[in-house]
């Protein structure tokens, strides 16, 4: 029996395991980079052991010293999560070299499948070699690892090199192998998987179908089991192809086969060997905690000959620290804070006041409906994401209640183009106009208690001026014998933190939090106090080219010096940040003046890069 586990991750899948530990009676020990000394994991395993350093290639894929944290700790088995080695042969040897349990498939099996080309290879799939134009559009997708790191899609021929390059160099960062391959781009697909679940005694169990059509950047963004509109067959041959893939390598334990479907066939993509960040779908649809069986199926116990019914529809939804407006832009921040309404499981690795760092993925939580029907699941979480409080970074919140209603996907006929074809509308400003209003209200109950109030004699309108939606809006109010009044509205109520207004008939109620000096939340719209006088000096040039996220200056174009030529959208410069390369192009022609950015550098948003002068 496996008394103390290490799981060899960080954040929610962290959090997500040592949770199973603990309602088994299992001891947990959490391994901690120096960024995340204070992270939620750290804090809450019974025990944590330090990697010195932040960046992933010397912490959290530091085999060794995982290993040895274990051995410190006295763990006796290693969980490694998803991400970062969980798909490493060597690191699940060196596990088992040390004595300890690997409670993940056997490292020859991961060895066969880690690297998608010899995935493909064992399937007789063969990855495309020399590319002409009439394979054009193509893929490339890095060898090792996942959640769409080191992908690019690639549509003109004169663009493959440069993919490749910065492919091979997000892998490498990412995952420690900057290994890559093209393929095939198949557009208009779906992207369908099977949980498949398989022990020592040679018992495989299929649970069911997952889509996770939604997609940002290669990244799953909505997923739901089961995948809505498959026709029997096409599930068989889904299930079908997925024992195979599992029967062919010797599987045992939690593994997920990927497919993309299109004109009602399933082209095989990989099969990741490790558990999957959508996994809580599945359990909530067949009734099971699929990080229980893994640690059940390493301590040698046999499946059931068959897995338990499937009973209702699961959506769930990623909640990121990333701005889908500008490029997808990761986020850092103090989280003040995050909660849900009842009734919707949230796996998260934060907590209220934890601060999401820049050195690692910034996805903040994971929010699952489940409910009878897929109607109602979307719904029911839709809803519970539109009331949820979440108070910090620019997040991309919004993005998800709208992709959830919107008809395309309630209708399920959604593919990976989604956010190719609908981002624009998808996050086209839509704030609430009387917010500004009520975060104004709320400053000025606050301001009263120490010397306003109302006046015998008329006074001019009290002016307030906030930041929303990227646009400017001014506020009028009044303080009278009866209180705040402003023009049109009723003013029901109006403390520091609740504000009630009426207008047109219609009573609605604003929940109102204020973090430092300048920033607000209104329900669940954000806006920034702007002050009366803007600071003058507060300017840059035009041109400016300014970081969009806190992250480090990775490379800079070959030959790019002060006094260059550059083209609009000329790439300048690239910054990496969460494990993810960011270029920055040029805003127009013109002669780049300034060019603040080396390689290494270390940047905040908004630091100045380079500035171009268009003639």
């Amino acid at each position: 029996m496996i008394s103390t586990v290490l799981v060899a991750n960080r954040g929610e899948i962290a959090c997500r395991v040592f949770r199973t530990c603990r309602e088994s009676g299992i001891r947990t020990v959490a391994v901690h980079s120096d960024a995340d000394e204070n992270a939620l994991h750290a804090r809450v395993a019974d025990a944590a052991v330090r990697l010195p350093g932040a960046a992933s290639a010397d912490t959290y894929l530091r085999g060794d010293l995982i290993v040895k944290a274990a051995v410190a700790a006295g763990a006796d088995a290693v969980h490694p999560g998803y991400g970062f080695l969980s798909e490493n042969a060597d690191f699940a040897r060196s596990v088992t070299d040390a004595g300890l349990v690997w409670i993940g498939p056997p490292p020859e099996a991961i060895e066969a499948m880690a690297s998608k080309t010899r995935a493909k290879e064992l399937l007789g799939i063969a990855p495309l070699t020399d590319v002409t134009e009439t394979d054009l559009p193509v893929l490339v997708k890095a060898a090792a690892g996942g959640g769409g790191r080191g992908m690019r899609v690639v549509r003109r021929l004169a663009d493959l090199d440069a993919a490749l390059t910065a492919a091979r160099a997000e892998a490498a960062s990412a995952f420690g192998d900057g290994e890559v391959f093209v393929e095939p781009y198949v557009e208009g697909g779906r992207h369908v998987e099977v949980q498949v679940l398989a022990d020592t005694y040679g018992t495989v169990w299929t649970l069911g179908t997952r889509d996770c059509s939604l997609q940002r950047r290669h990244q799953k963004v909505i997923e739901e089991a089961p995948a809505p509109g498959l026709s029997a067959p096409l599930t068989e041959d889904l299930y079908g192809q997925a024992v195979h893939a599992a029967r062919a390598v010797g599987y045992v334990g939690a593994g997920t086969v990927e497919f993309l479907v299109a004109d009602g066939r399933a082209h095989f993509l990989e099969m990741n060997t490790r558990l999957q960040v959508e996994h809580p779908v599945t359990e909530a649809v067949f009734g099971v905690d699929l990080v229980a069986l893994q640690i059940r199926i390493a301590e040698g116990h046999a499946l059931d000959t068959d897995p338990p019914p499937a009973r209702g529809h699961a959506v769930e939804a990623r909640l990121y620290a990333e701005d889908p407006v500008n490029g997808w832009a990761p986020q850092a921040g103090r989280l003040h804070r995050l909660a849900v309404p009842d009734g919707i499981r949230l796996n998260t690795g934060y907590t209220d006041g934890d601060d999401i760092g820049v050195h690692y993925d910034p996805m903040i939580a994971k929010a699952v409906a489940h409910a009878p029907t897929r109607a109602e699941a979307v719904r029911r979480l839709a809803g519970a994401l539109e009331r949820a409080a979440v108070h910090g970074p620019v997040t991309n919140r919004d993005l998800l209640v709208r992709s959830l209603r919107h008809e395309e996907f309630t209708s399920a006929r959604m593919d990976t183009g989604f956010y190719d074809r609908h981002l624009a509308d998808l996050t086209s400003p839509a704030p609430d106009p009387l917010a500004p209003l009520a975060a104004a209200l709320a400053d000025a109950h606050g301001r009263s208690r120490f010397g306003g109030g109302w006046r015998n004699v008329p006074s001019q309108p009290q002016v307030k001026r906030y930041a929303m939606a990227g646009e400017e809006h001014e506020v009028r109010y009044r303080h009278t014998r009866t209180g705040l009044t402003a023009d049109g509205v009723r003013v029901v109520h109006a403390d520091a933190r609740l504000v009630v207004l009426e207008s047109d008939g219609v009573r609605r109620r604003y929940d109102v939090a204020r973090y430092g000096d300048d920033r607000i939340h209104v329900n669940t719209t954000t806006l920034t106090a702007l002050p009366r006088f803007p600071d003058p000096t507060a300017q840059h040039a035009p041109g400016s080219l300014l970081a969009p996220m806190p992250g480090t200056v990775v490379r800079v174009a070959e030959g790019l010096t002060e006094g260059t030529t550059v083209q609009a959208g000329q790439p300048l410069l690239w910054l990496e940040a969460m494990k993810m390369e960011h270029r920055i192009t040029a805003p127009a022609t013109g002669t780049l003046t300034e060019l603040k950015a080396v390689p290494g550098q270390q940047v905040t948003v908004g630091s100045l890069l380079a500035v171009v002068q268009a003639p």
